[in-house]
């Protein structure tokens, strides 16, 4: 098992706050750096269960995202297979 780990930022759609969100991905297969960091590089903009959807269609593996928006500890998990 690989595990990676990335930190990025988006900002949310409803009030604009730059939120930094903290993701964890668990893979079997090799996942190039460089394709963790173009992923998350596309997301600009998003509501945190939506990011993680996509993150989990480009990346696959085993996901962990956790941020805080507006005092709320958000964790969203998306498992492969």
């Amino acid at each position: 098992m690989n595990t990676y780990r990335h930190t990025f930022a988006a900002v949310c759609p409803s009030d604009g706050e730059t939120i930094v969100y903290r993701l964890e991905l668990k893979s079997l297969s090799m996942i190039h750096v460089e394709q963790i960091r173009a992923a998350t590089a596309l997301i600009k903009k998003g509501w945190h269960e939506q990011i993680a959807d996509r993150l989990s269609e480009s990346l696959g593996g085993d996901q962990t995202i956790i941020a805080t928006h507006q005092g709320v500890e958000i964790e969203t998990v998306r498992l492969s297979g």
